[in-house]
């Protein structure tokens, strides 16, 4: 039981973690929220994720995430 609560918490943060991560990496918020979609894909392909409601924190939190690195885009397009 533990093991999956733990898993919902992680799954509720570090997919947006990593939108952010990658969008500071990739200048681009688009590509970030790609390649984190890619990374989770290849997660259930392996078989990691278990029940079906960390599929849905996943979903929460990269759209946390990925509009999280939009305002961080657009404030340093506004800063210029």
């Amino acid at each position: 039981m533990e093991s999956i609560i733990l898993k919902i918490i992680l799954a509720l943060f570090l997919p947006g973690m990593i939108v952010i991560l990658l969008t500071r990496i990739t200048y681009n918020h688009y590509v970030a929220l790609l390649l984190s979609i890619a990374l989770i894909a290849a997660s259930v392909y392996a078989g990691y994720t278990s029940p079906p409601l960390i599929f849905v924190a996943d979903a929460l939190s990269l759209t946390a995430g990925f509009w999280f690195a939009t305002q961080m885009v657009q404030r340093g397009i506004n800063k210029d």
